[in-house]
């Protein structure tokens, strides 16, 4: 049966906007007048010989090692905020060497006022926003299309990236490697080992993309060895060369665990005691082409999701946390499909991520979040020559009346012109029914970062097409997208998408369907480069959703009036937003078990304003706070949102968080809380007590995590989790016990 297309119709918003933008892209770049030359793009990438040494160094957070003194001394770093291409206020020096087994990195960090450097973060895996903090990114097969990031603060905490395009990355990823730090009177110091057996390269490639980053964060100071745009990522780099000899050994990793768990239901009451083995291995078939095979997955120890208050009638996005899934999940990224609208404030993240062909989290959960047993996996990933390959297979067990399943997916890409790419995906299966489904598509990125004054210019097309037995024609799914996402000055973005009724994801992520989606955004940031002020950004987001069929579902329109920031991080933003629904179904906001709030069908209009407040996670005591006014559908709304973090010290930070919706509606009033209080202690570097407690007034749910985690080193993990959920289903202030879930899990990691 031939396949129909739906034509793409015409709109003012996208016009309007794509005028703007092409304006935009049609004038010259020009340099700001505060690039240093020296941060342009030359012809001649910066380099630097990593040595080879016979006897690696002790990773002890001292550089008194005699091999450091082999090293060539990197020094020449400079300025991306608040200056660009300008001289760092203070010096810094990064050593690398290498053996057969490992890269070796020691830096040191000058700082005159060694008492106020910023380290909030106090345990491995988070992500480091607001710590002074030192940066490596390599790029191992030197394509500038993907690579690997390490960060590390005073604290020595380590916190991994892969980068799943050259402007994002996956901060979930983790590896193993060592860090230690020290400080002295005018300088803190790391050192960082990382062994080749935990990233893929190529023993025929002997120069690495290679870059430095380092932060201050209480001036608002970063730094790299080479940038672009006052940016560095794998596309903006420099390279190391020389590298030669070096082994994955034998390339095994086997990884098993044993976990214990007593759940216990209150209502009906019931015990439940279980004691699960699993396997993971991981082989290097290459240097850079890695095969996994996990039996009896276990993903007891995953921490929680977040809550999310929904006021809207789509489903909400939720992020993939689990490692089995996390680890070269950029070899499975297709289309560019959820960073097409990337910052986009008219954007939701679920209409960002819609039509996904492959989301992890469908695999091992239910449709209600529930565990689903995964039997055994899996995964061949990697790069050879030019192409990049990811498939896995993954037999899930049965659960209430979906059989036992057999699902798949590959996904394979090569790498054209100097910087793009091309590929297709497949995917067989449906985790969560028992009928037929499979998907394939194909895409195209575009990549050019050698314009004039750094300017860079990012372009993405795709087509997908869905199978699945009783869905017959409109099954397919498209789109193109066109960025300009510069730091400094103008910058702007612009894409289309079209989801068709009858497409159907089975693996993937479906937010809504029979829609176009038509995005663009244009805004201008200026750098003041002076002693209070860093920018200033002001811009006009946009989305427009139409169905198919004809008429609007959804459109937002986003006047970011001004967003100020200082040098020390903290910052002030004004927004206005306006919004039109297009309701065909009643949806349900709110309900009790004397009445329900919901929204009847009907064509609404409403604005509301924004003013939010923040100050520098660098600080002691840091917070940030919004206040929101204005209409809602047919009645009016008033948010206020905050947080609080007290960074009490390296081994103590709290952090509290309210969200509050007061909603006025002629069909009645309701109001919306969503409440968490985290505590972090660090009772050493490898012993650690973390605990969250979220609670929102829709659910009525009080829901606490509660883990003792201890990594005495990278790649050996133990954990005692507790999950303690209560209820309070009839309103009444008075919360009963639903279940308790505790699970002692250790896992090693043995390396050959």
């Amino acid at each position: 049966m031939p396949r129909k297309i739906a034509a793409v119709s015409g709109s003012c918003l996208l016009l309007c906007a794509s005028a703007f933008s092409v304006t935009a892209w049609a004038q010259p770049p020009q340099a700001s007048d505060d690039t240093d030359p020296s941060s342009l793009p030359t012809n001649a990438p910066r380099q630097f010989r990593a040595v080879r040494v016979d006897q690696p160094p002790v990773i002890d957070g001292i550089i008194d090692d005699a091999v450091w003194q082999q090293a060539n001394v990197i020094t020449d770093f400079h300025q991306t905020r608040p200056g660009n291409g300008t001289p760092t206020s203070e010096r810094t020096e990064v050593y690398v060497v290498y053996d057969e087994d490992a890269l070796y990195v020691a830096a040191r960090m000058y700082d005159s006022n060694p008492e106020l450097i910023a380290a909030p973060v106090i345990r491995h895996g988070q992500g480091m926003p607001s710590d002074d903090r030192l940066v490596v990114i390599l790029d191992p097969f030197n394509t500038g299309r993907a690579g690997y990031r390490f960060e590390t603060n005073l604290n020595a905490a380590r916190h991994d990236s892969l980068y799943t395009s050259v402007t994002s990355f996956s901060l979930d990823w983790n590896t193993i490697w060592d860090v230690a730090t020290s400080v002295d009177g005018e300088s803190w110091i790391a050192e960082i080992e990382i062994p080749f057996k935990s990233i893929p390269f190529d023993p025929a490639i002997e120069t690495w993309g290679f870059n430095f980053g380092r932060a201050i964060r209480r001036r608002g100071e970063e730094m790299a060895w080479v940038s672009q745009n006052r940016t560095y990522n794998p596309s903006v780099s420099g390279q190391m060369v020389g590298i030669s000899g070096i082994s994955k050994g034998v390339g095994l990793d086997l990884v098993p665990s044993l976990s214990v768990n007593r759940r216990r239901e209150y209502d009906p009451a019931t015990n439940e005691t279980s004691t699960e083995p699993s396997l993971d291995a991981f082989y290097r078939i290459t240097p850079s082409l890695n095969a996994a095979l996990t039996i009896n997955t276990d993903f007891s120890a995953t921490e929680v999701d977040n809550r999310q208050v929904n006021l809207t009638r789509f489903n909400l996005f939720f992020p993939e946390k689990r490692d089995f899934f996390l680890n070269d999940s950029d070899l499975f990224q297709f289309g560019n499909i959820g960073g097409m609208a990337s910052g986009n404030d008219a954007t939701s993240l679920g209409s960002r991520e819609n039509a996904r062909p492959f989301f992890s989290r469908r695999l091992g959960l239910s449709e209600t979040g529930a565990p689903v047993d995964i039997n055994y996996g899996g995964r061949i990933s990697g790069r050879v020559g030019r192409w990049n390959i990811g498939t896995l297979a993954i037999r899930q067990d049965e659960f209430g009346a979906v059989d036992a399943s057999d699902l798949f997916v590959t996904r394979i890409s090569a790498n054209v012109l100097e910087d793009s790419g091309i590929g297709f995906i497949y995917t067989n299966g449906d985790p969560a029914s028992n009928v037929d489904n499979s998907v394939v598509g194909v895409d195209f990125k575009y990549l050019n970062n050698r314009l004039a004054s750094g300017r860079t210019v990012e372009a993405d097309a795709w087509f997908q097409q869905s199978d699945t037995p009783g869905l017959d024609g409109d099954d397919a799914s498209f789109g193109v997208g066109l960025r300009m996402p510069n730091a400094t000055g103008l910058r702007g973005r612009m894409a289309y998408k079209e989801v068709q009724r009858n497409f159907n994801p089975a693996m993937g992520y479906i937010n809504r369907a029979d829609v176009r989606d038509l995005t663009a955004d244009v805004g201008y940031t200026h750098f003041f480069g002076g002693d209070v002020w860093q920018t200033a950004f002001a811009g006009i987001d946009a989305q427009r959703i139409e169905r198919l069929e004809g008429g609007l579902q959804s459109q937002a329109l986003v006047y970011r009036l001004l967003e100020l920031q200082t040098n020390t991080r903290d910052g002030i933003s004004l927004s206005y937003t306006r919004n039109d629904e297009n309701v065909l179904r009643p949806f349900t906001l709110y309900r009790d078990q004397n009445r329900q709030v919901a929204i009847q069908p009907g064509q609404y209009q409403f604005s509301e304003s924004e003013i939010s407040l923040n100050t520098g996670g660098q600080r002691r005591v840091s917070g940030r706070f919004n206040y929101l006014q204005g209409d809602f559908y047919n009645g009016e709304r008033t948010n206020i949102s905050g947080s609080v973090t007290w960074n009490q010290s390296r081994f103590f930070v709290l952090s509290a968080n309210y969200d509050w919706n007061d909603i006025s509606l002629p069909q009645g009033d309701f109001i919306a809380r969503l409440t968490s209080v985290s505590t972090q202690v660090a009772f050493s570097s490898t012993l650690y007590w973390i605990s969250l407690l979220q609670y929102d007034n829709l659910s009525e749910e009080l829901g606490i995590n509660t883990r003792l985690q201890w990594i005495p080193r990278a790649g050996q993990e133990g954990f005692i989790v507790l999950n303690y959920n209560m209820q309070d289903l009839d309103k009444d202030n008075t919360f009963e016990s639903a279940f308790s879930d505790l699970t002692v899990k250790f896992r090693y990691t043995f390396r050959f």
